[in-house]
């Protein structure tokens, strides 16, 4: 049996802009379905307590989801949350990213988590992002892996209550309580 080649970013930018979100992991397409409520009150949440860091701190810029990072031509990835540093804004395209971005957030859903935590996890460490944080709304945890410590497990697992600190965000101390709260 013949095998297909990878799909390719010029494949990716093929694809409408409108509909399914898409992303292309080790050259293979998937279609991203949308993530549940509880997953985008923690999203929004971590993004505020960032925004809110950002305006008396700008040290860089926060996006997320749908917001396209091309790590290389068969990775196009659209992490739940991103943050580039100043020092890497040339990464910064209007298509999305162009490279690693100092941090990204991943927040596992069921029909995604595997390729948060094998396929995208392998990638990130590879292309240079520095820093990625898996949380699971389930458990209600944060597993944090710095790369340049350990690409296969990560150097801490902050439970709910316990305090999330990055060198990306000087000073900033993050209870992950914050993280998992609800406005209903």
């Amino acid at each position: 049996m013949e095998s297909m080649p990878p799909v390719t970013v010029a494949d990716y930018k093929l694809l409408p802009e409108m509909g399914p979100r898409y992303q292309l992991i080790e050259g293979d397409l998937y279609m991203a379905p949308a993530p549940n409520r509880f997953h985008q009150d923690i999203s929004r949440n971590l993004e505020h307590i960032f925004l809110n860091y950002l305006e008396d701190h700008p040290v860089g810029a926060v996006y997320d989801a749908p917001f396209d990072v091309y790590l290389d031509e068969t990775n196009v990835f659209q992490p739940d949350i991103i943050f580039v540093s100043n020092s890497r804004a040339e990464i910064l395209t209007e298509a999305g990213a162009e490279g690693a971005p100092d941090l990204v957030v991943e927040i596992l859903s069921p029909k995604t988590a595997r390729f948060d935590l094998v396929n995208k996890r392998r990638q990130f460490a590879h292309h240079g992002v520095e820093e990625l944080w898996i949380i699971d709304p389930v458990v209600q945890t944060v597993s944090i892996f710095r790369f340049a410590e350990d690409t296969a497990a990560p150097v801490c697992v902050v439970e709910c209550g316990g305090t999330i600190e990055t060198s990306h965000f000087p000073g900033l101390k993050i209870d992950s309580a914050a993280l998992f709260k609800r406005p209903f």
